[in-house]
């Protein structure tokens, strides 16, 4: 990649919240965020301890995630103001630095961008990890993010049915809804019945503590779990561990505030080796693999920059 002073011509560049909304897709999220995820295995690329602070309002809430590679700088920032009226409670920008002089060169607003950008990290980890035959997937979340990871995971596979888990009847009934409305076969289910028949499990919810047993997962399985970012989050039983296969983002942030903060002492591995043939995947049809998705600030750079690269054509 080249620097953002070669991209932009030393101008500094913003993309408003409906100039991002039209150019994102669920191709151009897949394809950054493999990149990302395979630069987060290089030497040249650091990411930083992720930074959570608070507004004045009660129960708001923001994060910064940084990282640096040597054609990309910068952070993201996250918030949630749970009183916000007429306007989204949750919100997101991404900011770009020149490599070379620190300058602020890029400012990416991304509310809508980040939905597809974290469904394309578990999309990305379906094509890795899961079987080829794989075509039932078990969603458990009804809210904003679990539609983008159903679309997201269908775009690399086939998925023949979706088996909706959410704690609100209503909210499930709706989703499923709104699934079948794009094509995509839904129904709801108990968490059980949908271990028991999934190929595939996706976990989208703000859960801090595990949402099925262990015992429920059949071989072949793969698992990707999003909802852990920060410490104290869980989706994902522990006794899992003792015979999946462990893939994540980047081990020092998974370990500290993603799903493996749980199990210090397991054998992990971040997906971006498994991308550039470095390490392992699935090496059988009933290996159960789990990859979580702790959410790191690469990825939020590479998609910036891929939206800012579209949007000068």
């Amino acid at each position: 990649m080249k620097s953002g002073r070669e991209y932009w011509g030393g101008k500094m560049i913003y993309l408003d919240e409906n100039q991002t909304a039209q150019l994102i897709s669920h191709d151009l999220a897949y394809i950054a965020v493999k990149e990302a995820l395979v630069a987060a295995t290089r030497n040249e690329t650091r990411l930083f301890p992720v930074v959570n602070a608070s507004g004045p309002q009660t129960d708001s809430v923001f994060s910064l995630k940084s990282a640096c590679t040597s054609t990309l700088v910068g952070w993201k920032t996250g918030t949630y103001w749970p009183d916000n009226q007429n306007i989204p409670c949750h919100g997101t920008t991404v900011f770009l630095l020149s490599p070379q002089t620190g300058e602020l060169v890029a400012a990416v607003a991304a509310s809508k961008v980040n939905a597809y950008r974290t469904a394309a990290a578990d999309a990305v980890a379906v094509d890795y990890l899961a079987r080829k035959d794989a075509s039932v997937l078990s969603v458990f979340g009804t809210g904003h993010q679990a539609e983008y990871e159903v679309l997201a995971i269908s775009a690399v596979r086939q998925i023949s049915r979706v088996i909706v888990v959410g704690r609100n009847k209503s909210n499930t009934e709706s989703f499923v809804g709104r699934l079948a409305k794009q094509g995509v076969p839904a129904e709801a289910g108990t968490a059980q019945f949908a271990c028991e028949h999934a190929d595939i499990i996706v976990t989208a919810t703000t859960a801090k503590e595990p949402l099925f047993v262990a015992d429920w997962v059949k071989a072949g399985t793969h698992i990707s779990a999003m909802g852990a970012d920060k410490i104290g989050k869980q989706e994902l039983p522990v006794a899992l561990y003792q015979y999946a296969k462990l893939y994540c983002d980047h081990k020092p942030q998974s370990l500290v505030i993603g799903e493996f903060q749980h199990t210090q002492d397991a054998s992990i591995t971040e997906i971006g080796k498994v991308i550039a043939g470095e390490s392992a995947g699935r090496e059988s049809a009933n290996d159960i693999t789990v990859f979580d998705s702790s959410g790191i600030a690469v990825q939020d750079l590479f998609v910036a920059a891929k939206l800012i690269e579209l949007s000068q054509k």
